[in-house]
């Protein structure tokens, strides 16, 4: 027998060599192949497309090392370094998989993704395919399933419920596409610019969204690039109150903590997270952070905002008031009824010429601080002050509220209260420094309350502060005062007189017509209020016949529509995207943890600016920390600790107790990440710098 066939009792062979075994997915077949620690992984792969002797494309495959979760990419690289042994099984799989993704419409749609790619980078190649600009603000996580409901059933109803109509986005579709290979140069060649020379992708006259066109197309070398997305820029209304009943609807913090659990790590690819081929997963607006939406180049990505939106409202993900509720069922219907109304006469009417950017929805746009405007306080010698009459009310245990009449002015970012207007020249009677704090409106439009909510951070805690506004305007000069001064900012600021003008706005809206005779439509409309308006508003009801709730229901919606009816489609879903922001929980993410020091379970809730530390049952914020006064923050990644250090502040430390740390640090991360972002830049999204931000071992 010669010598290289003798094996020995370790698996190898008398030679040196061993076997490798390896399992090619596509053909479902096994391969054993004789090598040694010096060979390279592409050499591997080259005598192993050798051996099948199948004449086909083998350029998208690569070796995954399923033991170790590991793709073997560094094809110089040997099975040695790789410590890849003969107890090793290799896959020759390909790298780009179909996945149905559930968009933020709650609408499917199958896409080949990446799998060896990491998931930042995955989802920046899914949003060129989508047409939307920011991808850094998307990433994918797993579908929360309900306790309450089988899986195999949930999922069955879902897929039955919420099938796209229109063509997937799957290879080889015969589909009517806008897609004709990579575009070499295009504006959109990279993620993340700003340009002003991009072609429109909304009509500026009534705002509806324009086909796209071959110029407009971002698509570079991304397997991705077939189908036609343009349908993503169109609102569809709920077809039933069936769909809204078969979803997971968050019925407590520790729900939505819960649905935070299925964030996917941004430095990982999917395979290594253990996603399936065809496997759903869902892809949203992360971070909370809309870094210039503009509703001239946004089409899909205004749309899925409000999508979004929409959902989170309608399944209680956030909470809002009754006349909060009922200002964004007017909102959908108007949207549902101008998407319909602009998909008829864009069938009929093709060849609509796209005008100049409409000055009006210039003053839309949504930016990290809540927009930026050029000019609109002009050049500012001194900073603004406010004076006026305000309740004031410092609430304690086992008292009942009182409000006190103060003279208070607000000057930088201080309120200073005195007894009369007489003595505003004399020593306060208190003052507050705002910077830090949390404010939250408590507004009632019909009964005429106007209350700001105020968490003043001290050294063992929170004081808590109310206001009460005897009128709307200076309800929404004092609130936009506050906002500004928790950010460390004062009236000077040249987002000051914006956020006014949104406060107002966003009151309007909510304004209830008195006058009923003044309702244009009937009350026997298309209106379906179980498909516009959230569970919960339908149960305060739920001792009057079914008849009479739709009746008044549909009235109410029909007042609230009059305060939006001359709006175009675009300036609406604008609306509806700034409403969601103005509430008081938007853009929180909770997470259960164990805070250093404490005895129980709390939670760590995460915005675009702050951590702030609430009570899991009241969502009470007991402790807030600014991400403007953070030194740094760490994680010990043994006892799965992170800690945060402030410039004048004991530092903060915590423990998940549902959740990979890394979600929590990769949220901080991501958020300061998404802080230096500017208008001007001039370069793609610096990829390695969110890794080292966000992935703590980069």
């Amino acid at each position: 027998m010669a010598l290289d066939g003798i094996r020995m009792p370790d698996g190898c062979y008398a030679d040196g060599t061993w076997e490798l075994r390896m399992h090619v997915t596509d053909l479902h077949r096994d391969v054993s192949l004789r090598v040694t620690g010096e060979v390279h992984i592409g050499g591997v792969m080259l005598k192993l497309v050798e051996k099948l002797d199948v004449k086909r494309d083998w350029s998208d495959h690569a070796l995954w090392w399923e033991k170790k979760k590991t793709w073997l990419l560094k094809t110089h690289w040997t099975l040695d370094k790789y410590g890849i042994q003969a107890d090793a099984r290799l896959l020759f799989t390909p790298q780009h998989k179909l996945l149905r993704l559930q968009l933020p419409n709650m609408k499917h749609m199958k896409v080949k993704v990446n799998f060896s790619d990491r998931v930042f980078k995955a989802v920046s190649d899914i949003a060129k395919t989508f047409n939307i600009r920011h991808p850094e603000e998307l990433s994918l996580l797993r579908k929360p399933q309900d306790p309450k409901k089988k899986k195999k059933k949930l999922e069955e109803a879902e897929e039955d419920a919420l099938e796209l109509e229109g063509p997937l986005l799957t290879p080889g579709s015969d589909s009517d596409v806008i897609f004709i290979g990579p575009v070499k140069g295009s504006i959109y060649s990279s993620p993340g610019l700003y340009s002003k020379t991009m072609t429109p992708t909304y009509d500026s006259r009534d705002g509806s969204p324009l086909p796209l066109s071959p110029t407009s197309a971002w698509f570079g070398d991304s397997p991705l690039s077939e189908g036609n997305p343009s349908i993503l820029a169109v609102s569809q209304p709920i077809s039933s109150p069936d769909v809204l009943s078969k979803l997971y609807k968050p019925q407590s913090l520790l729900d939505k903590a819960k649905i935070n659990q299925g964030w996917f790590d941004s430095s990982r690819s999917l395979m290594e997270q253990d996603v399936k081929e065809n496997e759903v997963l869902l892809l949203r607006f992360k971070y909370h952070s809309f870094f210039d939406l503009n509703p001239k180049y946004d089409a899909i990505r205004v749309n899925q905002l409000y999508e979004q939106a929409k959902w989170a409202i309608l399944l209680e993900e956030i909470e809002c008031t009754e006349e909060e509720m009922m200002m964004f069922a007017a909102l959908q219907y108007h949207i549902n009824k101008l998407s319909i109304m602009s998909s008829v006469n864009h069938m009929n009417n093709s060849d609509k010429e796209v005008d100049e950017v409409d000055a009006a929805l210039s003053d839309l746009e949504i930016t990290l601080e809540g927009g930026k405007t050029s000019s609109i306080l002009g050049d500012i010698t001194s900073i603004p002050e406010l004076a006026d009459y305000v309740k004031v009310f410092k609430p304690k245990k086992l008292t009942l509220k009182g409000y006190k009449q103060y003279w208070c002015t607000f000057k930088d970012i201080t309120i200073s209260c005195y007894k009369s207007k007489e003595e505003a020249h004399g020593t306060p009677a208190y003052q507050m420094n705002l910077r830090g704090c949390e404010v939250t409106p408590d507004v009632n439009i019909s009964g005429q309350k106007f209350n700001i909510k105020l968490l003043i951070p001290v050294a063992d805690g929170m004081n808590e502060i109310w206001l009460r506004c005897d009128t709307v305007s200076i309800y929404a000069n004092w609130m936009a005062a506050c906002r500004l001064a928790s950010k460390g900012k004062t009236m000077a600021d040249s987002s000051y007189n914006l956020e006014v003008q949104n406060i107002l706005s966003f009151l309007k809206m909510q304004h209830m017509n008195p006058d009923p005779q003044l309702i244009a439509e009937p009350i026997s409309t298309d209106i379906n209020p179980e498909c516009l308006v959230s569970p919960r508003y339908l149960k305060k009801y739920k001792n009057k016949q079914p008849g009479y709730i739709r009746d008044l229901i549909t009235a109410r919606i029909l007042e609230a529509h009059q305060n939006v009816a001359q709006m175009s489609l675009i300036e609406a879903k604008m609306r509806f995207i700034q409403a969601w922001q103005s509430l008081p929980e938007f853009g929180m993410t909770h997470f259960l943890a164990k805070f250093q020091g404490g005895k129980r379970e709390e939670l760590i809730g995460i915005t675009y600016n702050r951590l702030i530390r609430m009570d899991a049952h009241t969502g009470d914020a007991i402790k807030t920390w600014r991400f403007s006064n953070m030194k740094q923050w760490n994680v010990n990644w043994e006892i799965k600790m992170v800690t945060v250090e402030f410039a004048d502040e004991p530092s903060l430390a915590f423990i998940c107790t549902e959740v990979d740390c890394k979600v929590v640090h990769e949220f901080i991360g991501g958020y300061i990440f998404l802080s230096t972002r500017a208008k001007d830049q001039n370069e793609s999204l610096d990829e390695e710098m969110f890794y080292k931000l966000t992935s703590g071992w980069v």
